[in-house]
């Protein structure tokens, strides 16, 4: 839709009537209640300012000048270029301040004292006469200081459990060897049971270990196992020799401790990060998001402005909060750690009941932009409106008395034009309320359209939503939390009491506004059907936008509430290790630690939605469809096969099941290749060749490169080869620079090693960085090892005289080859394909919305009396999840190969796009039922009257996700003929109509005559004609006639077309048609009864659309089936 223009024409003064009038305002701080003017958007161009210039940092002592212009002379240019110099410099030593930078540098420091192990003498000793002493400064690659104390607690617990399990692995090999081996004289047995016992099961539990727990931290404790089990199990002899050997073991338990230390001492000491001040830093990060989001869409529903949602300051909130959330709960899960160890468990239960209420308030951001988008569609349909002649000459001659009209009516609301400073002048002021009030309904206008209606609409509601989206925006940019480095709770003790005032204030004007616009239609009988409807249209789709900014509000409460009791909590400081009795009950639990405000589950909901696992990848086809599938065959020939049979082969069937499912694969996968690989080192026709080359290394890049998808691999894999390339480079350079020179290794290994961290942690590629580093530890400091007499086998690398170049060369070759047997392993055993998990994820994704929604969103109102939302508890969150982790499967897939061509990225995300605008419009629907009190009696009869035609666009909803899902799955193109929404959509807003003539107050001939008296150009209409302008105002989504998708609704009536020849009878007394045989007949229906219905109506139509958009993408994907299409061959 193409952006609106902003404001009036050019050269015309807006009318000051066109502003929105002055309302009052809760001061969220001081809780003072004011009228002055204010605006929603200047704060924030503000901020964005200071925060553009903070973030340049383009000062006049730090800005680049041009250095090779022509127009400078010799002098001016040697004056530009000292000048960047020096900005250069005072750059680098801002930087290098920064958190980045000192990262880095504490990540340097510690590479380069653990290197010592290996250059200074004693330290060498103290590890004794077996080479592999690089080891130390490889644990702090793996496990670098630049992370948080938290981090680091949690980095040591895994260290030391993967240290161990090495350790037990290691020797139980060992003693496995010597017992067969040496003892009972079977070599070629003890062999074979290391290699499928400890080897092949050994390294295949890692792998399965890696994805079930799915932790940066866990596969970097992984890769330090292997790396411990390689050293003693294949590299060594006494393992192949069958004898008993504790030389490298305590070696390797020396080198793992003293790295361990090394980087634990540099986290902690030099520059120590919290974790709890970095999850404070990212929650007021989060919040001023959500607060600058909350202010631009409610200023973008004020004004009737798309564009204020698509503008650059829009997107630069949503993307400040997509930054901001993985950091914040990534920094919640590091906080748990710190909290626990200093013993205060209380707090950190808070400060995840604080993290919930901002996913919850997220989630309202959501509902609030779909209600928005739903009033942008409502605008769009009545501009087109707005073109076409009037329907009469009344229409025509009507002149609004508070709106604009005729040909300087702009394409956007005029009921608000925001003043630009808070201290406009006295006449660019509002006129008073009730000056506004007189004007806009005493005289009762007339209006040609939807957006006339939204105009008036605004006019009365629009001042009080501003005044409470100021409130409640500002209270979420004022940070929660003090400065650096305490970061205390600084939480204002009166936002709360603000904010309940703000909301009161905005309830009383929302229940007055809505009762005169009511009065004023009951006040004016001569309005047509079509301006009917778009009054109920309009009055829903505000009332829905209203609705869901008080759940907001509500929402906000807690979250105040929430950070009163965290700051309670932190001032008193209690202390408790209750988890280390793990072991007890929950219940015991329970009692310390009392039930919050985002822990609390209605009882008739417990135990009705699994939540997704955190680490959990999309599966994609579940259980239950796969226990089907395998069942459904014997169930059909239940007379005709044995029963002892069919027990046992479905009790085999479920069997091999477990053992198909993904994370059991990838365990046994890894651990078959890691026996095809270490069976070099064992047969002796190949040890010469694996040792030769340094097969160990090759098992080590094997093992890392080993992902769960094969896009992951290929990603990794890629790095691995590239960080080799240039570790390898760098060290053959420095080697022979310094000619084996301590003093000049240290020096440039600190050089290498500042490089390999800033491509770490500054420019996120982690695994180049990593592997760069490792490539080039590996290579100088075992260079080095070597010229030092230690115990090795190293003639063919030149002894106490190392050869640089074949000691690269070999670590560079084993290296490779690991890669390409990852590579092959990953690709050939059971690969599991990233296009096909996200292919059949976002199948289910969408299977399941048409099943969330086929339960019926206001008929479980009905059926639970107002006590229950379609949405069960903690569904929207686990959906949420679920799409979080399909965009992270869509990264990997494009990493995939395929004879087919690349995978679609572009189309992918798109359909997730329109999949996280599915949810938002869901929980949008949630807000409009969840807090319903009860059903007044019209709502309760509307909604048993149209009960039949919500149940068939429930299905119809659900059956169009299914098509759409079983395509996305197969892969097969739609058909020309796919179900719409629209015909579904047009029966209930028919019955609806149908309904409301039915309940209309009695009508003589003599008040026609009168109606007709006020219109000297009336037209004879049929009461299927009415009903279509009707449904034409209405805003629905669907297939036009042509099969096309669109969003226009020309629905067709033809029941209603019938009644048109009806007798005259009918239309002067409508209730008296039979009033006997509808127990409906007689019940009182107020027109705010119909609010509900026209809302789910507008969400149905959000739904609609972005389905069209969805089916718009895979017919672009996979084509569409015409009738000429000919598929028997």
């Amino acid at each position: 839709m193409a952006p609106y223009p902003q404001g009036p024409p050019a050269g015309r003064r807006a009318s000051k009537r066109s502003k929105l009038r002055v309302g009052t305002f809760i001061e969220p701080s001081t809780g003072e209640r004011s009228r002055r003017t204010f605006t929603l958007r200047l704060p924030l161009r503000r901020r964005s300012v200071q925060a553009a210039l903070n973030g340049n940092g383009t000062s006049s002592n730090t800005a680049i000048l041009p250095v090779f212009s022509n127009q400078q002379s010799i002098s001016e240019r040697s004056h530009a270029a000292a000048h960047n110099l020096r900005a250069g410099v005072v750059r680098g030593f801002q930087w290098l301040n920064s958190p980045t930078g000192r990262g880095v540098l504490k990540c340097t420091l510690a590479y380069t004292i653990a290197s010592l192990a290996t250059f200074l003498a004693p330290i060498s000793d103290f590890l004794g006469k077996p080479d592999g002493k690089h080891v130390v400064a490889t644990i702090t690659v793996y496990f670098h200081p630049a992370r948080s104390a938290g981090s680091m607690i949690e980095a040591i617990l895994i260290a030391i459990v993967a240290v161990a399990y090495a350790q037990v692995v290691s020797i139980l090999s060992m003693c496995t060897s010597v017992l067969f081996g040496g003892v009972w004289g079977n070599p070629a047995l003890a062999h074979t049971l290391v290699l499928v016992v400890f080897i092949g099961g050994g390294f295949g539990f890692i792998g399965w270990l890696k994805q079930t727990m799915n932790n940066p931290l866990v596969n970097v404790g992984s890769t330090l196992a292997s790396l411990a089990i390689i050293g003693v199990v294949t590299k060594e002899t006494a393992v192949l020799t069958s004898v008993f050997s504790n030389q490298k073991i305590i070696q390797i338990l020396k080198m793992l401790a003293m790295g361990i230390t090394t980087t634990t001492v540099v986290n902690l000491l030099v520059w120590r990060v919290s974790a709890v001040h970095l999850l404070r830093q990212s929650m007021t990060k989060t919040s001023t998001a959500l607060g600058d989001m909350l202010a631009m869409i409610t200023h973008g529903f004020l004004s009737g402005a798309e564009d204020e949602l698509l503008s650059k300051e829009f997107n630069a909130a949503s993307a400040a909060y997509q930054s901001a959330y993985p950091q914040l709960t990534k920094n919640l899960r590091e906080a748990k750690f710190e909290r626990y160890f200093l013993g205060q468990e209380k707090i950190y239960q808070l400060d995840r009941a604080v993290v919930k209420s901002m996913e919850t308030l997220a989630q309202s951001i959501g509902g609030l932009r779909s209600a928005a988008n739903t009033q942008f569609a409502l605008l769009k349909e009545s501009f087109e409106q707005a073109d076409q002649p009037p329907l009469s000459p009344r229409m025509q001659r009507a002149a609004s008395t508070i709106l604009k009209s005729g040909k300087d009516r702009s394409l956007v609301l005029q009921a608000i034009r925001e003043a630009s400073d808070e201290g406009d002048d006295d006449d660019d002021r509002a006129p008073p309320e009730s000056d506004t009030r007189r004007s806009g309904v005493s005289t009762v206008p007339s209006f040609r359209n939807s957006g006339e209606i939204f105009e008036l609409f605004i006019a009365l509601l629009g001042p009080s939503m501003k005044s409470l989206a100021y409130t409640l925006s500002e209270v979420l940019r004022d940070p929660p939390f003090g400065s650096a480095p305490n970061y205390e709770i600084m939480i204002n003790d009166q936002f709360r009491q603000s904010l309940t005032d703000a909301l009161g204030l905005f309830n009383d004007a929302r229940a007055k506004a809505l009762q005169e616009l009511y009065q004023y239609l009951e006040r004016d009988r001569t309005r047509s059907e079509q301006i009917q409807a778009d009054f109920e249209e309009v009055a829903a789709a505000c009332g829905h936008f209203s609705f869901s900014l008080q759940s907001f509000a509500e929402e906000m409460q807690k979250y105040l509430d929430v950070l009163d009791d965290l700051k309670h909590e932190s001032q008193f400081k209690r202390r408790s290790w209750h988890w280390l009795v793990w072991w007890r009950s929950k219940h015991h639990h329970s009692r310390f630690f009392p039930v919050l405000p985002y822990n609390q589950v209605p009882e008739e909901q417990e135990g009705l939605i699994k939540p997704i696992k955190k680490t959990a990848i999309p599966k994609g086809i579940p259980d239950s469809m796969v226990q089907r599938r395998d069942t459904y065959n014997w169930e059909a020939a239940k007379n005709q096969s044995s029963r002892v049979v069919a027990t046992l082969s479905q009790k085999l069937l479920r069997l091999m099941r477990r053992l198909a499912r993904d994370d059991v694969r990838f365990g046994l996968k890894v651990g078959i290749g890691a026996v095809l690989w270490a069976m070099l080192a064992f047969i002796p026709q190949t040890r010469d060749v694996y040792q030769h080359w340094r097969g160990e290394w090759g098992f080590l890049s094997f093992m890392i490169v080993c992902s769960m998808t094969v896009g992951a691999a290929n990603t990794t894999g890629w790095a691995r080869f590239l960080g080799t390339m240039i570790g390898a480079g760098a060290a053959y350079v420095n080697w022979n620079v310094t000619q084996g020179n301590a003093l000049g290794l240290i020096v440039l290994g600190w050089l290498m090693a500042f490089w390999s961290f800033w491509m770490m942690i500054a420019r996120g590629q982690a695994p180049l960085g990593r592997i760069t580093l490792l490539a080039y530890n590996v290579s100088t400091l075992y260079a080095y090892s070597l010229s030092q007499k230690v115990d090795d086998d190293d003639d063919d690398e030149g002894g106490m005289h190392p050869i640089i170049g074949e000691i690269v060369w070999h670590r560079f070759i084993a290296v490779t080859a690991g890669i390409l047997w990852g590579l092959i392993v990953c690709r050939l055993i059971w690969p599991i394909s990233a296009r096909k998990k996200f292919q059949q994820g976002l199948s289910m994704l969408y299977l399941q919305m048409g099943l969330i929604w086929k339960r019926g969103p206001l008929a479980i109102l009905l059926r639970s009396d107002c006590s229950r939302s379609y949405l069960k508890s903690g569904e929207m969150t686990a959906l949420k999840k679920y799409a979080a982790r399909l965009d992270a499967l869509r990264a990997s897939a494009a990493s995939e190969f395929e004879l087919r061509g690349p995978f679609p990225a572009a189309q992918a995300g798109r359909l997730m796009q329109c999949a996280n605008r599915l949810l938002d419009a869901f929980y949008a629907m949630s807000l409009v039922t969840q807090r319903r009190g009860h059903l007044t009696e019209g709502e309760r009869a509307l909604l048993l009257y149209t009960a039949e035609e919500r149940k068939a666009l429930c299905d119809r909803i659900c059956h169009v996700f299914q098509v759409l899902a079983s395509s996305l799955m197969l892969e097969y193109p739609l058909t020309d003929a796919i179900p719409s929404v629209l015909g579904q959509r047009d029966k209930l807003l028919a019955k609806i109509f149908r309904f409301r003539k039915e309940h209309m107050p009695c009508r003589t001939l003599r008040d026609i005559n009168m109606d007709r008296d006020r219109d000297p150009s009336p037209s004879p209409v049929t009461v299927a004609e009415r009903a279509n302008s009707y449904v034409t105002a209405a805003t629905s989504f669907g297939q036009g006639a042509d099969g096309s998708w669109n969003n226009s609704l020309r629905g067709s009536i033809d029941s209603l077309e019938e009644s048109s020849s009806s007798s005259s009878s009918n239309i002067i007394n409508i209730n008296n048609n039979n009033n006997n045989n509808n127990p409906l007949a007689h019940v009182t229906v107020e027109e705010r009864d119909y609010a509900l219905l026209y809302a789910y109506a507008l969400v149905t139509g959000q739904v609609a659309e972005e389905l069209s958009e969805v089916a718009r993408e895979i017919e672009g994907l996979f084509g569409v089936l015409d009738k000429e299409s000919i598929l028997l061959q």
